[in-house]
């Protein structure tokens, strides 16, 4: 959701300001992931939505679903959200974070769909044309989407490449109806 990112991005950019001051980026990343994994539990949601519930309870609450003691940081943080009725955003916060992780990286989230599973190497292969095509270092997941009938499309960002049968046919559709 858009108000979501708006409320989330100055709490991303905040935490990851302090994770990459205190050089621990990679193992915040880890643990806002688990966090932001718990909230979304649906009796998790119970428990934010709770007006009776001080914001201090429900901070106690979240952090001791975890099975690791998060850094003082994380737990001063989840506190902070909770006093300013933020902790459904979490996610979103999670999301964000792990974009300036990729960013600073330089590193791009890629999807590869494919009409059927495709083995590891084949995989490897691709990814590695990929990289050279969209001059960028990519950290790329399969999708099977069988609709594709054959060849791959791919999303990174916000630009996609369709080299699949059903895209060649529906440009060929296109063509013969205009």
């Amino acid at each position: 959701m858009a108000e979501f990112a708006t409320i989330a991005r100055p709490y991303a950019k905040a935490l990851f300001s302090l994770a990459q001051e205190k050089n621990q980026i990679e193992s915040w990343l880890d643990e806002l992931k688990t966090l932001a994994e718990i909230i979304l539990q649906p009796k998790v949601q119970l428990l934010i939505d709770e007006p009776e519930c001080e914001y201090t309870e429900k901070a106690k609450e979240i952090l001791s679903l975890v099975d690791f003691t998060p850094v003082n940081e994380l737990k001063n943080f989840i506190f902070l959200l909770a006093q300013n009725k933020r902790l459904t955003v979490l996610p979103e916060i999670y999301t964000l974070f792990q974009d300036y992780v990729l960013s600073l990286n330089d590193i791009k989230e890629a999807t590869i769909y494919t009409a059927y599973p495709i083995d590891k190497m084949q995989f490897i292969q691709i990814v590695v044309d990929l990289e050279a095509h969209f001059n960028s270092r990519l950290r790329a997941h399969q999708v099977v989407a069988p609709e594709l009938i054959g060849g791959i499309k791919v999303e990174v960002g916000d630009r996609v490449l369709d080299l699949s049968v059903q895209g060649k046919l529906n440009s060929l559709h296109t063509a013969l109806m205009n």
